[in-house]
C-alpha cells in the first residue's frame, strides 16, 4: 500500500522525520545537563509513543487524561500542571506524577497536607512546584500569551515574598514557538524577580515553546544559555517541556479538492477538510498553511485562488494561492506540518469526516494506525 492508495483525508506522520526531531532534542538534552519531557497539548498520538519510549521520552500532563496517556503509553510518571485541582482529581493527579506544580499558593497551602500524607506513605515520591509568572512578554499573539497582565497563570514576583514549606520547585511557561533569544530575555526577568529563591529550590521547569527543532534555531545558543544557568545554581535540575518542537516538520494532512466556485471575482477551492474543524490553529493564530501542490508567493499572472473548508462555517477559508494551472475537482493537497496542534485540537462541528491518521514507518511501509466512522461522531454527542 502506498500513499495514493488510501483515500483522503488523512494525516500522514513520517517515522523518520520523528526520529529526527528526536535525535536533535535528546542532544540538546545530554550536553546541556537537562531533562527535556514532551507536552501532550501539541501532539498526543501515541501510537507513536513506541518510537519516543526508545529514546527515554516522558512527559508533562495538564489534565488526568494526559496523565494516564503517559502512564499507560510512555510508560513513565509525569510532571503535572493544572490550573486548579480538586478534592474529587488531586489523589488522581498524585498517584500517576512525578512532580505537581500548583498554580498559587491558595491551591498549595490547600493540598499540601495531602502531599505530605502520599510521600510518608512509602510508595513513590511526589515533588511539588509552584507555577511562578516573569511576567516578560514575548509573544505577540495574545490568546498564546501566558504573561499579558491580567493573566491567570502563576504567582507574579510582588506576590510571593517567601516560598512555603514543601515546595521543592519552580516552574513558569511564557514562550509559543519561540527562539532560544526569547528564552535568554525570559530567563533575565526570572532571575531578577524569582533569583532569591532559587537556592531553597530543587528544580526548575522552564515550561515550553522552544521551538528547537525549527531551521535556524541557534541549539548552540539554547545549550550555552542552559549550561550557564545551570553554573549560576548548582545543583539545580533543569526541565524543559515543549510540545511542537517533538512533532515539527513531522507530518502533513492530505486532501482533495471537491469543488470550484467563484464569487464577486474570487475563485474558491473546496477541499475535503476543514481548516475550522481540522487546521484550527490557521485560525486562530491565524498563520497561513503551506501547501505543497502550490507556489511559494502568491502570483496573480498564475491560477489563483482560496481554499476553503467543508463546512459551513463562512470563515473556514483561507487564501490566496498560486499554481501552475487550474485546479481541477480531484486535485490533492497536501497542507504541510500538520502534526502539531492539529489532532489535538480538531472538533466533529457539523459531523465533518474526521481525516483518518497514517504512519509512514522509516522503511518507506505505510500503516493506517485510524480510521473514524460515524459511531465516533455519535458517540461523542451522547
Amino acid at each position: 500500500m502506498t500513499l495514493h492508495d488510501i483515500p483522503t483525508p488523512y494525516y500522514v506522520v513520517y517515522e523518520r522525520l520523528l526520529r529526527r526531531n528526536l535525535d536533535l532534542i535528546t542532544d540538546v538534552a545530554r550536553r546541556a545537563g537537562v531533562k527535556i519531557i514532551m507536552a501532550f497539548k501539541a501532539n498526543a498520538l501515541w501510537r507513536t509513543f513506541n518510537v519516543m519510549r526508545e529514546y527515554g521520552i516522558c512527559a508533562t500532563a495538564s489534565s488526568l487524561n494526559e496523565m494516564w496517556l503517559a502512564n499507560e503509553e510512555l510508560h513513565c510518571k509525569t510532571h503535572t500542571y493544572c490550573p486548579a485541582y480538586t478534592d474529587d482529581t488531586i489523589h488522581k493527579f498524585i498517584a500517576g506524577s512525578s512532580h505537581i506544580t500548583f498554580n498559587s499558593v491558595r491551591q498549595f497551602l490547600r493540598f499540601k497536607d495531602v502531599i505530605a500524607a502520599h510521600n510518608a506513605g512509602g510508595g513513590h515520591t511526589v515533588s511539588a512546584g509552584l507555577r511562578v509568572n516573569p511576567m516578560c512578554s514575548v509573544i505577540e499573539t495574545d490568546i498564546y500569551n501566558p504573561c499579558q497582565a491580567g493573566s491567570r497563570f502563576g504567582v507574579v514576583a510582588e506576590d510571593l515574598d517567601d516560598v512555603p514549606d514543601g515546595i521543592e520547585g519552580f516552574h513558569f511557561h511564557a514562550l509559543c514557538e519561540s527562539s532560544s533569544h526569547d528564552l535568554a530575555a525570559v530567563l533575565q526577568a526570572f532571575e531578577q524577580q524569582f533569583g532569591k529563591h532559587l537556592p531553597r529550590l530543587k528544580w526548575v521547569n522552564m515550561g515550553g515553546g522552544h521551538l528547537m527543532t525549527r531551521e535556524g534555531y541557534d541549539t548552540e545558543h539554547l545549550i550555552a544559555l542552559l549550561r550557564d544557568f545551570k553554573a549560576r545554581h548548582a545543583g539545580l535540575d533543569v526541565i524543559l517541556e515543549p510540545g511542537s518542537a517533538f512533532c515539527w516538520q513531522t507530518g502533513d494532512l492530505e486532501a482533495s479538492v471537491v469543488d470550484i466556485v467563484e464569487n464577486s471575482g474570487i475563485a474558491t477551492a473546496i477541499v475535503d477538510v476543514s481548516f475550522a474543524c481540522h487546521m484550527p490553529d490557521c485560525l486562530e493564530m491565524p498563520y497561513k498553511p503551506v501547501i505543497a501542490q502550490a507556489l511559494p508567493e502568491v502570483d496573480r499572472t498564475r491560477p489563483t485562488c482560496r481554499i476553503g473548508g467543508n463546512s459551513c462555517l463562512s470563515g473556514d477559508y483561507v487564501g490566496d494561492w498560486s499554481f501552475e494551472r487550474p485546479l481541477q475537482v480531484g486535485d490533492r493537497l497536501t497542507f504541510k506540518d500538520m502534526n502539531h496542534y492539529t489532532t489535538v485540537k480538531t472538533t466533529m462541528f457539523n459531523g465533518i469526516d474526521h481525516p483518518a491518521i497514517v504512519l509512514v514507518r522509516c522503511d518507506g511501509s505505510v500503516e493506517v494506525l485510524r480510521r473514524y466512522t460515524y459511531a465516533d461522531y455519535k458517540l461523542r454527542m451522547s
